[in-house]
């Protein structure tokens, strides 16, 4: 039943007219709930509190594939004045981008050439005085999308570390089967890789289906890449398996700066809370912007008991 309520879900998150309705009815679907508002000043009021609560955070600008190169220069533009204010307002937030939104769809060179452009100018913010910043500079994370981009982010990945820049982090998607090879394939450059389950609707030739491999092929990459020597973000809301790499890592003697626990902005906050205070970095990831329907689906179709807190939302501001 969770898998059609899910594959029913995705096949919203592409359907016009209920994002037009979506958009016109944003704030009575409740999504301030999922998303740090539309603008940048919105979202990082959010920012700020979280890192009062002692959280860290990334912040996206939510969208989605770009094919025209004036639209691909605007999103790079519009990143670049993210990182100048992340380190203006010194924030403990990266950031993590999609590499459709940068112009993918157009050239991998179009998107290689955006992320180059970005990762310097991260770099050098992180060598103004007073920023408060990892010692790499300003960290910026490629998004991981559907399974006909994997290719050229991983190939973009790879010219980008060969080039010099220790800024830039991958995704890997546990439901995918090529993924245990790309890790192996990335663990010369020791990456610092975020682990997800997956998010977007694939067939079952490309991806697993069911949620027990899902998990267990998701546990073994996390620890593949601690064992290599990789820093992991592990990106899940499962509690299982949260408790799973808790009792893992202690058992093999790896320590908590080696790792961190990843959730998204208004999904389990208790269940943040929770991480925290053990004493374990968690980072909350934070988007904002006006183009949130897309995302907002995914995040249902993940955990589609979150479509309970939207229609409650709906019906208490009927």
């Amino acid at each position: 039943m969770a898998s059609i309520a899910r594959s029913l879900l995705l096949s919203f998150s592409r359907n016009p007219r209920l994002a037009r309705f979506a958009y016109r009815h944003g704030n009575r679907l409740g999504i301030h709930r999922f998303i740090a508002g539309t603008t940048l000043d919105e979202c990082v009021a959010v920012l700020r509190r979280l890192n009062e609560r002692g959280f860290h955070a990334n912040t996206t600008l939510l969208g989605e594939a770009v094919e025209d190169p004036a639209a691909a220069e605007k999103v790079k533009e519009a990143y670049a004045e993210i990182l100048e204010r992340l380190s203006r307002e010194k924030l403990r937030c990266n950031v993590a981008l999609k590499l459709s939104h940068l112009g993918l769809g157009i050239s991998e060179d179009v998107a290689f050439g955006h992320m180059v452009e970005l990762l310097t100018l991260a770099r050098d913010l992180s060598r103004r005085e007073g920023a408060v910043l990892p010692p790499a500079g300003h960290f910026i994370r490629m998004d991981m999308e559907e399974s006909y981009y994997v290719d050229a982010t991983l190939s973009i990945y790879r010219r980008l570390r060969e080039k010099g820049f220790e800024n830039v982090g991958i995704v890997l998607q546990a439901y995918l089967h090529r993924s245990p090879k790309d890790l192996k394939d990335l663990l010369p450059f020791q990456p610092n890789v975020r682990i997800v389950k997956g998010a977007y609707m694939e067939p079952a030739s490309v991806a697993y289906q069911d949620r027990k491999t899902i998990d267990k092929k998701y546990l073994e990459l996390v620890q593949m890449g601690l064992r290599n020597g990789c820093y992991v973000a592990a990106a899940t809301h499962d509690d299982r398996l949260i408790q799973k790499i808790q009792e893992w890592t202690e058992n093999e003697g790896i320590g908590r700066d080696r790792f961190e626990f990843q959730m998204l902005y208004g999904i389990r906050p208790s269940l943040q809370e929770g991480v925290l205070a053990q004493g374990y970095k968690v980072l909350v990831a934070t988007p904002f912007g006006k183009d949130w329907y897309p995302y907002f689906m995914r995040r249902l179709a993940e955990r589609p008991a979150n479509v309970s807190l939207v229609w409650r939302s709906w019906i208490g501001r009927g």
